[in-house]
């Protein structure tokens, strides 16, 4: 193994940890796999079972193709945080779902932004 290859791995190495990180840190306190539909967790249980999925190493190589896979990523977003509004009180449904709303425009928006630029 070259000494580029072995710099490279520690490099990818150390930007996934750190993404993980930064992910990490903007996850709330609602964003959990118990918020995921049991029905929809119950396919991800099988998936998972069956081992990763060709598609997760398929590059989107098209800027439309890109821009899909961000907008099904924000509607998933979407469905946990409308999940957790149902958990929450009478009184507070109403402004989270008006929050989650917020939140996912925003993740489309920033979705075409991050797309269009080169």
């Amino acid at each position: 193994m070259s000494h580029l290859s072995i710099l490279l791995r520690g490099a990818c190495a150390c930007l996934l940890g750190a993404t993980l990180s930064v992910h990490a840190q903007t996850q709330t306190s609602t964003s959990s796999d118990a918020l995921v539909d049991p029905v929809a967790a119950r396919q991800q249980a099988k998936e998972i079972a069956q081992g990763d999925p060709a598609r997760w190493y398929r590059e989107d190589t098209t800027r439309q193709a890109q821009l899909r896979t961000l907008q099904k990523e924000a509607g998933a977003a979407l469905q946990e945080a409308r999940n957790a509004c149902k958990k929450a009180a009478g009184a507070e449904r109403k402004g989270c779902e008006q929050e989650a709303r917020a939140t996912y425009q925003r993740d489309l928006a920033q979705a075409k932004a991050q797309v269009q630029t080169p």
